[in-house]
């Protein structure tokens, strides 16, 4: 049986360099990620190192609200 709540939450992760240098100007967005975590062992906000195809190398994508 289910209880109340889902364990596993989607969450959307965007790149923070992206956000910091306010998009360059020849890239034409910001890199967002969609992935799920568990609520119980990660209660505070996640934050992956992920490709971002505007800044052609890796970087810290953290998690955003909806």
């Amino acid at each position: 049986m289910a209880k109340g709540k889902d364990v596993r939450i989607p969450v959307l992760l965007e790149c923070t360099a992206c956000v910091r240098n306010g998009v360059n100007k020849e890239s034409t967005g910001i890199s967002r990620y969609i992935t799920q975590k568990n609520r119980h062992n990660t209660p505070n906000r996640l934050e992956l190192r992920k490709f971002c195809p505007y800044c052609y190398k890796h970087t810290i994508h953290g998690e955003i609200k909806k």
